[in-house]
């Protein structure tokens, strides 16, 4: 169970409305009226930094690829590594499965 420091009864309510989406095209939806187009860019550049990072790569190629800044990439690092476990929970999801499942 989640006990954070974000913790509240707003976003409560706002992840209940996402775990309500059951489409691509739903997020689609969904996030375009709720979010800046910005907004939405930098959160799926942040989600494809942390699994750059997972794979390794450098900060170099990390940046060249997304357009991220040393500081994002830092920050995306920061998370992977003393974080809420979010982003593992999440490329650990997205990533198939290996064949030795």
């Amino acid at each position: 169970m989640y006990s954070g420091k974000l913790k509240d009864e707003l976003l409560d309510r706002l992840f209940e409305a996402v775990l309500l989406l059951r489409t691509r095209d739903e997020c689609y939806q969904f996030f375009e009226d709720i979010c800046t187009i910005a907004e939405l860019k930098s959160l799926a550049q942040r989600l494809e930094v942390a699994k750059m990072l997972q794979e390794n790569q450098t900060y170099g190629e990390i940046a060249g690829r997304t357009g991220a800044s040393t500081a994002t990439i830092s920050r995306v690092k920061r998370c992977l590594n003393y974080g809420a476990d979010g982003y593992k929970l999440v490329l650990e999801r997205l990533s198939p499965p290996s064949k030795n499942d």
